[in-house]
């Protein structure tokens, strides 16, 4: 069974169209490749009680979460204290932060900066060399900067200690609707219900309509529901495969 993940994307200004959110789609593509299976992803305001029971909630039902925003310095960055709430448990200042920050900063350091060094009780720091904004570990919890460019070079350097068995991917581009075929695509699943399958209409293309994609951790499974597919299609039904 494939590891699961839960994102948890935090902060006033995605869900009022401020900011876009392009982190809760890295993650994805990210996991994906490791062969993590994103179960769910969540967007909620910056409110401490709100955090905590999202953390909370998710850390017991998924693998791995992951969380992006509300690390910083200001008062709406409040990520941390809610993440110690969720876990019953208080926030400290951490050393190692802390010490970091006043060689960095010096005369430059004030106590609205030296929230940054606020973790929760019992938490590691990974990427702990980082002269910026550590990753957090809680748990199984991964806290996150919301900074696009900090979040992806920080998520590299761990990325691996996620991976899982890899999914194999076959891509279908069939030349009829999804009206022709969604008896072909119930069938398959009858035949491999542990067959991840999905089905995207394309509107832009007139080579073909459909783009089918057929999903599996085993590649003699996903080879043998391939084959049964394709042998299903009317003839020249398929623009290719990859």
């Amino acid at each position: 069974m494939a590891k699961t993940a839960g994102i948890i994307i935090i902060g006033n200004e995605v869900l009022s169209g401020k900011t876009q959110d392009i982190n809760s789609h890295f993650f994805c593509t990210e996991l994906r490749q490791l062969g993590v299976e994103v179960r769910e992803i969540t967007t909620i305001q910056d409110e401490i009680p709100l955090i905590g029971k999202e953390v909370a909630e998710f850390s017991e039902r998924f693998d791995f979460v992951f969380t992006s925003g509300g690390i910083g310095p200001t008062h709406d960055d409040v990520t941390i204290e809610g993440i110690a709430q969720g876990f019953g448990v208080k926030v400290i200042r951490h050393p190692d932060i802390e010490a970091r920050m006043r060689r960095r900063l010096g005369a430059d350091l004030n106590e609205a900066r030296l929230r940054m060094a606020n973790v929760p009780e019992g938490a590691t720091l990974l990427c702990a060399d980082a002269p910026f904004a550590p990753i957090v570990q809680m748990r199984n919890v991964y806290v996150f900067p919301g900074i696009p460019k900090i979040l992806q070079e920080r998520f590299h350097s761990i990325k691996e200690q996620f991976r899982d068995a890899p999914y194999y991917l076959k891509n279908v581009y069939v030349r009829h609707g999804e009206g022709i075929i969604a008896t072909m695509l119930n069938d398959l699943l009858v035949k491999f219900p542990q067959l991840m399958l999905g089905s995207y209409p394309v509107l832009d293309r007139p080579d073909y309509k459909v783009k089918v994609t057929l999903e599996s951790k085993d590649q003699q499974y996903l080879t043998q529901a391939l084959e049964a597919f394709v042998a299903s299609l009317p003839k020249d039904g398929i623009q290719r495969i990859d």
